[in-house]
């Protein structure tokens, strides 16, 4: 059983690990991505996976005549590759730049070519997230998941969405893990050393926000919390890392005023700017906790990341947080858009067994995530799928 996986070219978390998982389920796979991929595919080095780079260089730094030339020669790419490929099951991971042709034009002529077609729905309706939802956006949408054969969501509040808002048909949509992130380095760099190398005290509380800066995301909210269970519990550290999204230069500027306001001297750390992976475990262990101020989710990578390390994460009560969040094992809930819920949180946490053994609970917390956010159940799940769309028998096992 051959398919192809329409990578996004700069997804190497997710799409590295699910094509391992394929693999092992006895799936063929044409793994289109980029260059920049490829540095990195060496755990994509099987017989059954060919690595095709139509996307090319993605450089950010190009000029905005290279970047539209890079754009239109993928696509050409694409167009020629999903004419004479023997592969006849795409898996979208995500969309290119031109959203709207993508979602109509795009999946029309993959459709005329006689493709079956099947799309990871990330997020079902990113647009609502970003409050940038519009007709054309839902209309668009929902022309897409119809002419799609299969969807997979991360959660049944995803499921239901897509059934209640986008007429999709219950037996379209199958629910799968979201996998634990596996590429990550995970070295023997302790807790002190990377402390040093963040230039944290050893005895400092401290708090991660990690990720994209972005409205949704709640950080005005963190920050208000954070000046007010500063003053209940001594040591406190807030952590902030992460590349400002674009067009959101005006929401991290009224951040940082709010910090500058909470006079939080020393106790607040930024660093404000795209994270390598190579530098990851670094903000991780040198955090007691992460927290997910998030104002609207459906699923979280920063989670997942926390739970790779062991660590507890504090998170609001949206999306499908209270399913990933086990009170008092993994982590704690607190109310969204409410800095004195999400304070009572922080102290409560800073007072709990969950804090004071902490150094044995990560164990616990790590073999929770690996249990329930299996690629191997997700891969199999997903095969699954694939061997009903193209005729061929396939068992899940788990």
């Amino acid at each position: 059983m051959k398919i192809s996986l329409l990578t996004g070219g700069d997804d190497p978390h997710y799409a590295f690990p699910l094509t391992s998982a394929l693999v092992e389920c006895g799936v063929t796979v044409d793994f289109i991505g980029s260059s920049q991929m490829r540095k990195s595919a060496e755990t994509l080095e099987h017989q059954d996976v060919f690595f095709r780079d139509l996307r090319g260089p993605q450089e950010p730094g190009a000029s905005f005549v290279e970047k539209i030339s890079r754009i239109l020669k993928y696509y050409y790419r694409l167009i020629n590759y999903a004419a004479t490929t023997d592969s006849n099951l795409f898996h979208i991971l995500w969309l290119n730049r031109f959203v709207t042709f993508d979602r109509t034009l795009l999946n029309v002529y993959y459709r005329l070519t006689g493709k079956k077609l099947v799309f990871t729905a990330h997020n079902v309706n990113a647009g609502e997230r970003d409050g940038t939802d519009s007709f054309l956006n839902r209309f668009t949408l929902k022309l897409m998941y119809n002419l799609m054969d299969h969807i997979f969501v991360h959660t049944e509040l995803s499921k239901t969405q897509l059934i209640e808002e986008f007429s999709v048909s219950q037996e379209k949509v199958t629910v799968i893990p979201f996998g634990i992130n596996d590429t990550i380095p995970h070295t023997d760099l302790s807790r002190s050393q990377a402390r040093a190398r963040l230039d944290l005290r050893s005895d400092r509380k401290v708090l991660l926000f990690f990720g994209r800066i972005i409205p949704y995301k709640g950080l005005e909210y963190l920050v208000s919390a954070f000046k007010k269970s500063k003053r209940e519990c001594p040591g406190l550290q807030l952590v902030i890392a992460g590349k400002v999204d674009r067009g959101c230069d005006e929401y991290w500027e009224t951040i940082r005023s709010m910090i500058k306001e909470c006079a939080a001297g020393d106790s607040i750390s930024t660093k404000i700017e795209f994270i390598p992976d190579s530098e990851l475990e670094v903000y991780f262990k040198a955090a007691d906790a992460v927290v997910l101020p998030y104002k609207h989710i459906f699923q979280s990578g920063p989670l997942f990341l926390a739970y790779k390390f062991g660590l507890p994460v504090i998170a609001t009560n949206v999306g499908a947080f209270k399913d990933d969040i086990v009170e008092g094992e993994t982590g704690l809930l607190c109310r969204p858009e409410d800095p004195e819920d999400l304070s009572r949180a922080i102290n409560e946490y800073f007072q709990s067994d969950l804090y004071e053994n902490l150094s044995t609970k990560k164990a616990q917390i790590i073999r929770h995530a690996n249990e329930r956010h299996s690629w191997s159940i997700a891969g199999e799940k997903i095969a699954a799928v694939y061997g009903r769309l193209s005729g061929k028998e396939y068992a899940v096992t788990r």
